[in-house]
């Protein structure tokens, strides 16, 4: 009997893993230059409803999408100044070309740690949306998208800027960067569940990633989700005991009781893995449960990690570059911040920083601020200044943006710079207008598309200011990610070119249905957004350069002449 036993496991392996496919991707790849999608409007004679009755969001007309036109490059002139001329420029070589993706939150929706209570009535809806059932599958397609978009117009490289994971735990991370290595991949946690019998026809089902294509590295910033529960807070013991348990987080109201995670009242909830829509366990008052709510199965998978842990797993990958931009000995200390220049016969640097706020931060009201310590900083500076004696120009990544919105405004949805920052913003926007070689910064966080122009204070050198682009999450709607071209002009400027890009999902896929969520949560939780009702926005980012530079990059980048197509959006 033993070996027909080892028979019957074998099988059932192969069924389980060796045995699945890959999901396909629409056959049709364009960028929001081409196609946007759009809502399709709630009929007002519908009835309103709550997050988690997702069964009825169909019948009652939520989650209806479409296509409309595209969208051309809206031209950005405001570094300029106004003695400046740049209708007669051209452009005449593409410098470089690129990607970010950014608030991914691969999500393990059986985790007994969550946050569903603060969104399954509405609220928040980072604490719950079924969104969050098919996070991995939505990132396939986007590596997918990608992987097109690269055949057609080679990218340099990618970036990826934080809030890889939702809860920053050991199974969502490795999710996620096997997904971008093109493994097989088990989005289920505890016991193996299966709400739709058969192959990829559930969130629950196995699959093969297609992997992000081996000639394109990628790099990786930190993230406030990376290493806080829930992007708010570090993890006590309590907490972490809990993250590997079976029982439900107890949890108070974080945003209003002054007890923050040391409160407690409320079971936080789970997704019952074995239903169709991810049907919510375990949620609401404690005084309402006769005995404390449980999971399906405790997994030692869901542990927590420290940023330490975190990094060290960019090293276990098959995906170039290892460790993506993050080194050995600053993983063992949790450095989360480093530069690299993409290629080596263009001058241009990016600087990566962890702008997240770490554990030490007293009274930090919430910790999903931006925030720069002395150390960091010295570096920052070293690296601006080697920047710009060596001519370089220089783009900084980082996962919060800086000077969008005023500091102490906003603490409850944790988007402002922090208040207890060693490195004030103001200090930190100063310094950067001190290099007219900074035409770039680049964020997530927000989970929004937008620009903002950060002008020299200085009228009479404009070459001191530089662009802020923000990607929208690839979570919520509008679930994209970005392209950056940036372009040699024939004038004294550079031109970078930035465009939305949907993933290719194909009807009928967990992709698919996950776009149709994320348009159901924006309009049952009423979320406005930049750009409605497409949210997106695509431009032309005109950046006037020093003397020097002007110089200096004149013979540098790709003749445009090669890339016809791209260029014929660009007066659109």
């Amino acid at each position: 009997m033993r070996p027909l036993l080892t028979i019957g496991i074998l099988l059932a392996v192969f069924l389980i893993i060796g045995g699945a496919g890959a999901y396909p991707i629409d056959s049709r790849v364009v960028t929001t230059l081409d196609s946007t999608v759009f809502p399709v409007a709630v009929p007002s004679t519908s009835s309103p409803i709550l997050p988690y009755e997702v069964s009825r969001y169909s019948e009652n007309g939520y989650g209806n999408w479409e296509y409309g036109d595209g969208l051309g490059f809206e031209k950005r002139q405001d570094l300029l100044s106004p003695a400046d001329n740049y209708t007669l420029a051209t452009p005449s070589g593409k410098l470089l070309r690129f990607f970010d993706i950014t608030d991914i939150h691969i999500t393990d929706e059986e985790t007994p740690t969550q946050g569903i209570y603060y969104g399954y009535l509405g609220g928040e809806s980072s604490g719950y949306s079924p969104v969050m059932l098919s996070t991995t599958q939505v990132l396939d397609a986007a590596v997918q998208t990608i992987n097109a978009l690269h055949k057609e117009d080679p990218f340099d490289f990618g970036i990826s800027l934080g809030d890889a994971a939702n809860n920053e735990q050991y199974n969502e991370i490795r999710w996620y960067i096997d997904i971008l290595d093109g493994k097989m991949i088990n989005p289920d946690s505890g016991v193996k569940d299966d709400p739709v019998p058969g192959p990829l026809n559930d969130y629950q089902d196995v699959f093969k990633a297609a992997g992000l294509n081996t000639s394109l590295p990628w790099y990786q910033a930190l993230g406030n989700h990376d290493h806080n529960w829930i992007g708010t807070n570090p993890p006590d013991d309590y907490l972490k005991a809990n993250y590997t348990g079976e029982y439900i987080l107890n949890m108070g109201n974080i945003f209003k009781d002054p007890g923050g995670i040391k409160s407690r009242g409320f079971y936080m909830g789970s997704i019952d893995g074995r239903t169709v829509n991810g049907d919510i366990i375990g949620v609401g008052n404690v005084s309402d449960f006769i005995t404390p709510p449980k999971v399906l199965a405790a997994d030692p998978d869901r542990r927590a990690l420290t940023v330490p842990e975190w990094m060290g797993e960019f090293f276990n990958t098959t995906s170039n570059p290892k460790g993506h931009g993050f080194n050995q000995s600053d993983a063992r200390a949790g450095i989360a911040y480093y530069s690299f220049e993409p290629k080596s016969d263009v001058p241009i640097i990016v600087i990566v920083l962890d702008n997240t706020q770490s554990a030490t931060d007293a009274n930090a009201g919430g910790y999903g601020h931006g925030s720069l310590d002395n150390r960091q900083y010295d570096w920052l500076v070293s690296e601006l200044d080697r920047g710009q004696t060596e001519g370089k120009l220089m783009i900084i990544a980082a996962h919060i943006p800086i000077g969008v919105e005023e500091s102490g405004s906003s603490l409850d949805e944790y988007t402002a710079w922090s208040q207890v920052a060693e490195v004030s913003e103001q200090q930190l926007l100063d310094k950067l207008h001190e290099y007219p070689n900074l035409i770039l910064w680049i964020a997530g966080h927000r989970h929004l598309n937008t620009i903002t122009p950060q002008v020299s204070p200085n009228p009479d050198h404009p070459e001191l200011g530089f662009w802020e682009v923000e990607t929208s999450s690839l979570r919520d709607f509008p679930q994209q990610f970005r392209t950056f071209d940036i372009v040699r002009n024939t004038d004294n400027t550079v031109s970078i070119f930035t465009t939305n890009v949907d993933p290719a999902v194909k009807e009928g896929t967990i992709a698919a249905k996950s776009r149709s969520y994320g348009v159901a949560a924006l309009e049952i939780f009423n979320h406005s957004l930049p750009y409605s009702p497409s949210a997106s926005y695509n431009a032309e980012l005109v950046k006037p350069l020093s003397p020097d530079m002007q110089e200096k990059i004149q013979n540098y980048g790709t003749p445009v002449t090669a890339y016809p197509s791209f260029f014929l959006h660009r007066n659109n």
